[in-house]
């Protein structure tokens, strides 16, 4: 069943994931959603420094809004910045040093944030495809700390702040190769059988868009979306699948064709019109299943994962 579930979603992606796919569905956008002035908002965007993370706190800067910069790496972070800012002239542009694989880290930053910030919009962007399992200080398999468990943490943590807000949502950068997994809450941290990154990370973005849709029904108060950018040609595809790369690099969207659905659900009045807790595609609600693909997951499966991660967060809460 996965090779037939992998087999559908490529040819999928050829048709719709790639710069020719964008581009056919461009023709049908309203560019006035984007026409907004975000002076007095306040955005938090993880893995900010490069790729989609970074041309999304781009346009959100180009358009007054204030953005909160949540990276790993204080060096690139600053850098990034600094053209942020020359780029938009706005400098409300903040950098926050955060290791999002550090669960106890992840809960310190946002704890420490809510005392003295608003916050409108969480966009949980950072993740990792790491080929070869790694595991943390913390214990931890790196993937699904860094995408799974770092972004239930620092949304959960954020969500008393969010619900003060007027307007507030939480958009979390997913991926179609989501598509291909069924949830599975067996093996969270990868432990059995052959680890292959390229899956565990497929997993992971199932996990999140999961979330997504539980969150939208345990919190009304806020916007809850995930989103799939397309196949975009960033530094971490580039890094992380490079025979990929190679091979598709003439159909790859760029940063910003990838960033576009990121900055729609982030910021336009169209996007909070839309039921709370779907997964878009090109501003567009599109469904989280491949048809005969039998990777629905039951709900008694979805209550383990949530309170997997929940046993997990308590447990390195400071």
């Amino acid at each position: 069943m996965s090779m037939f579930r992998n087999a559908v979603w490529f040819l999928k992606g050829l048709r719709e994931y790639t710069k020719g796919g964008y581009e056919a569905a461009a023709k049908n956008f309203v560019a006035a959603d984007l026409e907004v002035n975000l002076s007095g908002r306040s955005f938090m965007i993880t893995g900010a420094n490069s790729g989609l993370g970074k041309a999304t706190a781009q346009e959100i800067a180009n358009r007054g809004g204030t953005v909160h910069m949540v990276c790993r790496n204080k060096g690139r972070a600053d850098a990034a910045k600094e053209e942020i800012v020359e780029r938009s002239k706005n400098q409300n542009v903040h950098v926050h040093v955060v290791d999002m694989s550090c669960a106890r880290e992840v809960w310190q930053f946002a704890e420490s944030f809510v005392q003295g910030n608003a916050l409108h919009v969480l966009i949980n962007n950072a993740g990792c495809m790491v080929n070869q399992r790694e595991v943390t200080q913390e214990g931890l398999e790196k993937n699904f700390a860094t995408n799974t468990l770092g972004t239930y943490i620092l949304t959960v943590a954020l969500l008393p702040a969010l619900k003060k807000a007027q307007d507030p949502r939480v958009v979390t950068v997913s991926s179609g190769g989501m598509l291909t997994q069924k949830l599975d809450v067996d093996d969270l941290q990868s432990e059995k059988g052959t680890f292959d990154g390229t899956m565990i990370y497929a997993q992971n973005k199932r996990q999140q868009v999961v979330l997504t849709e539980r969150w939208a029904t345990q919190h009304k108060e806020v916007h809850f979306s995930s989103m799939h950018p397309g196949w975009a040609d960033t530094p971490a595809v580039q890094s992380s699948m490079p025979s990929f790369h190679a091979k598709m690099q003439n159909k790859l969207r760029t940063e910003a064709m990838g960033a576009d659905t990121i900055v729609w659900l982030a910021v336009a009045a169209a996007a909070a019109k839309q039921p709370s807790g779907l997964f878009f595609q090109d501003r567009c609600a599109v469904a989280t299943h491949l048809p005969l693909a039998f990777s629905r997951s039951t709900s008694q499966e979805e209550d383990r994962l949530l309170a997997a991660l929940s046993d997990l967060a308590l447990k390195f809460k400071p």
